[in-house]
């Protein structure tokens, strides 16, 4: 009984089966069977995946690829982006930022300082301040690499809670203890400070000896300055200058007036400015004479010393190149040059006067009587981004500007000339923050140029590329295509060009175009079609070897049969099946033109200095000198050169792995 059931049911699942079978027949004959194609797992089609999307699936699989063309990509964005961002003039040069190490701290105020400020100055990459309960603080780029010196490492005669004033040089800091000791220390060769040892140059004016040996009653300071190796000091109307004449040069004509009554004296890099208390101004060695200045009512002033005669002057500040002076009646006059725009003093609102006035490198800021601060000159890193913020006090350092509001809860008694012991605490900082990747010998940012010399070094190393190719693709597939006396010629050539000695024929013809009065970008323009012209032979040849290969196949002869031109079967049939190969051959030469530019550039045959190249980069930095002692000036070019040659290595040979169809890895 049991084994009927099971026939009968075993039949009728046949039936069904046969009847299904036939039902989706019919409807795929009829009705179309797409949609049942599906829904049905029995009738469930492969999936097929062209080459071209296994290679890169078998591309991404492999992770040291991967994290390659990331870097490749944040590459190309940091140095062809990244201009954009970080503007550059490739003239520009400060002699007071040169050779300066990773800092970012230029800015940095001490969180010690900032409620309790009684004064800030500075003159080049390093600020000092002091609070108003006697400390001093140094900050910014306070070490020379050179010498090892660094500035925030304070003499013995320096402790807590004695400095009365202080004020920043160049590469030396003065200070007054409140027990009256003049202290100096940092660079002292030019008579910067202490006793004056270089008697063989009749320049250096030494410090006097009773500043040296005796004390001063600090009541009586009036101002106390320092410059490019230079500083003076005012005691009760007295001037004391010392420093080096060729910094300062009218340092002895000023010292031959034994001038009285003094108020402050200032320094721009090359001339002192005296201010007496009366509200005259001096400047030995008729630097003022005939000279012109830009006034705050927008007018300009054709015989500046006239017009101070009739006038009185309260406040004076210098900047590299340009003297500020406030008038008595608020009105600010600019003196002398103006590339950084010192010249364009903003327009003050009716109903404010200007009551002081501040400079740092290349910039001015005024206060006003209402509390408000406005700065005009340079501005790359946002110091002179003020205009009626509001404040009690300015201060300013090389390129900063400091802003802040009166802090009465100090807790200390000061002497009147303390600013009656009224402190400052800080309101806001602008301007720079410092160099993440140093400075070069000329002050130019390293970070900055390697930006643009990466949009260079690429630049050119593409460009040859691609000329290098076209050759190669033109004369390989002629060459492997006909064949006969075309191969023999064209190979022929080839030898001949393989045979050219590379580094030394480039750096003989980068040497001729010099000497030719031709425009840089002109020049520039050349040297990426010589790296080009001499560097397509290799992958010449291995086009013809695979053109040679594929000209044998069945479609190429199918192509002929059909009446194709040869040229058109060369370029058009048999190309693209060779093109895998070609695309890894660029990819690794681009690696090599790289390396190539940066290596004429750095034996001063590729693009030539002020236009930074990742190789003439490295070419200002091959002294002894600069690698012991500036080791940012080489690494970090270095660094950029090196991991944007190893990753494109790594992605040229993962492409040749994921396309090369005898790799049993990833098919």
């Amino acid at each position: 009984m049991d084994q009927n059931s099971n026939k009968h049911e075993k039949i009728d699942n046949v039936f069904v089966r046969v009847g299904k079978t036939l039902w989706n027949w019919t409807r795929r004959m009829f009705m179309g069977a797409s949609k049942d194609l599906a829904n049905q797992d029995i009738f469930e089609v492969e999936k097929l995946e062209s080459p071209s999307k296994l290679a890169v699936k078998a591309f991404f699989r492999r992770k040291i690829a991967v994290v390659a063309l990331c870097v490749l990509i944040a590459m190309f964005l940091f140095v062809f982006v990244g201009p954009v961002i970080f503007p550059m003039d490739m003239n520009y040069t400060d002699p007071l930022q040169m050779n300066l190490a990773p800092v970012m701290s230029m800015r940095s105020v001490p969180r010690a300082l900032r409620g309790n400020i009684r004064s800030i100055n500075g003159f080049s990459n390093f600020t000092v301040g002091v609070s108003n309960d006697n400390n001093l603080y140094v900050w910014g780029a306070t070490e020379d690499a050179l010498t090892g010196v660094d500035m925030a490492d304070f003499p013995a005669e320096i402790t807590e809670g004695n400095v009365a004033y202080a004020a920043a040089g160049r590469d030396h800091i003065i200070a007054i203890t409140t027990d009256g000791k003049i202290v100096g220390w940092g660079d002292k060769s030019l008579a910067q400070y202490g006793e004056n040892k270089n008697t063989a140059n009749p320049a250096l004016v030494g410090m006097p000896k009773e500043l040296i040996d005796g004390t001063i009653d600090v009541s009586k300071v009036d101002s106390l300055t320092c410059g490019l190796q230079v500083t003076a000091l005012v005691i009760d109307g007295k001037l004391y200058m010392w420093g080096n004449g060729s910094a300062c040069l009218n340092l002895a004509d000023t010292l031959k007036k034994e001038y009285t009554g003094v108020q402050e004296v200032i320094f721009s890099n090359y001339y002192a400015v005296v201010l007496f208390k009366d509200g005259t101004i001096a400047c030995e060695g008729g630097y003022f004479n005939f000279a012109s200045a830009s006034s705050s009512k927008g007018t300009k002033v054709s015989n500046f010393t006239s017009y101070l005669a009739t006038k009185k002057v309260v406040n004076i500040t210098a900047t590299d190149n340009c003297f500020g002076f406030l008038l008595s009646d608020g009105e600010v006059l600019v003196q002398s040059a103006s590339r950084y725009n010192e010249d364009k003093i903003p327009t003050i609102p009716a109903g404010e006067k200007v009551v002081n006035l501040v400079s740092g490198t290349r910039h001015f800021v005024a206060l006003t009587d209402a509390g408000k601060a406005y700065a005009w000159g340079h501005n790359d890193y946002g110091q002179s981004k003020i205009n009626g913020v509001e404040c009690d006090a300015v201060y300013a350092g090389s390129y900063q500007t400091y802003l802040a509001e009166k802090n009465d809860d100090t807790g200390v008694s000061s002497p009147a000339s303390y600013q009656n012991g009224v402190g400052y605490e800080l309101e806001d900082s602008y301007g720079l923050r410092g160099y993440p990747f140093g400075t070069d010998n000329r002050g130019r940012d390293t970070l900055t140029r390697i930006i643009h010399g990466g949009k260079m070094t690429m630049t050119v190393g593409a460009v040859a590329v691609i000329v290098s190719s076209i050759i190669a693709i033109i004369i390989g597939c002629l060459s492997g295509y006909f064949g006969g006396w075309v191969d023999m010629l064209l190979m022929r050539i080839t030898e001949i060009f393989s045979a050219i000695p590379f580094l030394p024929f480039a750096m003989m013809l980068s040497y001729v175009i010099r000497n030719y009065d031709i425009s840089e970008n002109m020049r520039i323009f050349i040297i990426m079609i010589i790296l080009g012209v001499l560097s397509w032979t290799g992958l010449a040849r291995m086009i013809r070897g695979q053109v040679l290969a594929e000209r044998e196949k069945e479609f190429v002869t199918a192509a002929k049969s059909m009446g194709v031109k040869e040229s058109k079967i060369a370029f058009k049939h048999i190309l693209p099946n060779i093109i895998s190969v070609i695309l890894v051959s660029m990819a690794l030469d681009f690696a090599g033109c790289l390396l190539t530019e940066s290596s004429l550039s750095y034996l001063g045959f590729g693009v030539q200095q002020p236009r930074p190249t990742w190789g003439n980069m490295l070419n200002g930095a091959n002294n002894s000198i600069v690698i012991q002692n500036y080791w940012w000036q080489w690494l970090f070019p270095s660094i950029f050169l090196a991991i944007a040659t190893i990753s494109i290595n790594i992605i040229g040979d993962t492409i040749r792995d994921v396309l090369d169809p005898k790799s049993s890895q990833e098919k």
